[in-house]
């Protein structure tokens, strides 16, 4: 279907050039046609007035010898064309003492070519048929024509073969930077080859890809140390606060230290997914269930709404993960109320504050880039961290603005199959797991 699309898009390249060709095809049969045409009218025309001259010339030898004029030697002024009889008064229409001129409206379609000189203070004339030369004429440009045509409707179709090489090469890029786009950085042109624009061109793409993602790695790295370097010594000022008398102060310390701690968390987990280390372990869940129990476990006000929920096949640790990131995002950056639908297995987060910045809808998520200032302060990771568990988890996270105003996210799951039990509810599996 797409390759039939695209042979029909007449804004295509191929269709370009096709088109380019055969009006350059057009214009040099035009410009030969007239020129030729032109060409073989003046020779007719040359030639027929010499065949005139000289039949007049015999004419009137063979009237001086017989003393009878031949029939076709015209000798009454009445007989003679009028334009005939001007030029021939004009004596700058005279060549050699003779006048021409082609009569081409002659009565059915018959051109001719007269001559004429003044004899004995009389003017005579003769007239030569030009049908012939008619014909031969037509029959050439009609031939002109006809295999103009016929080149035309060779050298059109094999242009557009022609141009679909380059157009090849050129969709293959395009493709390419699409993926680029779309986060694939792993892809390539697949060393088009050439050394044409074309081959440039996918050169410089492939070296963009090649910087852009040597930067995501430097970053991922950076990122993964200093989270590493940071986890030690962090759980050092954990022990330390702990250890402080009770007081306002110790209170403030043990918050900015439980922030802390709570970044360089995030920081690992991020890692750990830029590094694929993640893995799932999927099982059937009651939906609206688990999204229950991650609302109170935000301890954030929230209403939860549930249409027809259903059992959906995921991790039920990393979709509470997501549920928890897209609220506290929610409360954070947005303003209440903060809305939870459960529908079938889809999970849609709400607020009612400014939304999200056109940044973010337009290139997703990304680390320490909060967007919009309306939205407020914030490192940028909790919706990263959403984006890349529903990607370990096989769900897909989509970012909109209502209508009305506010930010909304969607998490839609796979449903479960109906084949595998009913598991225990996260707060089960959490005791259960639980050291002791």
């Amino acid at each position: 279907m797409n390759i039939l699309r695209d042979l029909l898009n007449w804004r295509s390249l191929r269709w370009k050039i096709a088109a380019l060709v055969a009006m350059a095809c057009c214009a040099i049969a035009l410009t030969v046609g007239v020129l030729v045409h032109r060409s073989t009218l003046a020779r007719s025309l040359n030639d027929g007035s010499a065949k005139a001259v000289t039949q007049l010339s015999r004419d009137l030898r063979d009237h001086e010898r017989d003393a009878t004029p031949p029939d076709s030697l015209r000798m009454s002024p009445e007989l003679m064309p009028v334009e005939l009889l001007r030029r021939l008064r004009d004596p700058q229409g005279l060549r050699d003492g003779y006048a021409t001129w082609y009569d081409g409206d002659g009565p059915g379609d018959h051109p001719s070519m007269w001559a004429a000189q003044m004899y004995r203070g009389s003017p005579v004339a003769v007239e030569v048929d030009m049908t012939p030369d008619l014909l031969t004429r037509r029959a050439l440009d009609r031939h002109m024509w006809t295999y103009s045509l016929i080149a035309l409707a060779v050298v059109v179709p094999l242009s557009a073969l022609a141009a679909e090489l380059p157009h090849r090469r050129l969709r293959r890029v395009a493709r390419t930077a699409r993926r680029i786009s779309a986060g694939d950085l792993t892809a390539r042109t697949a060393a088009v080859d050439g050394s044409d624009e074309i081959a440039e061109i996918s050169a410089t793409v492939d070296a963009m890809a090649d910087g852009l993602l040597g930067r995501l790695v430097a970053e991922q790295h950076f990122t993964a140390d200093v989270a590493h370097e940071l986890r030690t010594p962090l759980m050092g000022l954990v022990t330390a606060s702990e250890l402080l008398p009770e007081g306002e102060v110790t209170e403030l310390v043990r918050d900015r230290v439980a922030a802390l701690r709570t970044l360089v968390e995030n920081l690992l987990e991020i890692s750990r997914l830029d590094a694929g280390a993640e893995r799932a372990e999927l099982r059937p869940v009651p939906l609206a269930e688990v999204v229950r129990e991650s609302l109170v476990r935000t301890e954030l006000r929230t209403q939860l709404t549930t249409a027809d929920a259903q059992s959906a096949e995921t991790d039920p640790l990393r979709l509470d993960r997501i549920v928890t990131n897209l609220v506290v995002n929610a409360h954070r950056h947005g303003r209440t109320p903060v809305e939870v639908t459960v529908a079938g297995t889809c999970v849609t987060i709400r607020d009612h504050g400014p939304g999200f910045p056109r940044e973010l809808l337009a290139d997703g998520p990304q680390r320490f880039r909060t967007g919009a200032s309306e939205r407020g302060r914030g490192h940028g990771l909790g919706l990263t961290i959403a984006l890349g568990q529903a990607e370990v988890i096989g769900a897909a996270l989509s970012f909109t603005n209502a209508p009305d105003g506010g930010a909304v996210a969607t998490l839609r799951l796979p449903a479960a199959t109906a084949a595998r039990p009913r598991t225990e509810p996260l707060s089960v599996q959490r005791r259960r797991s639980a050291p002791g």
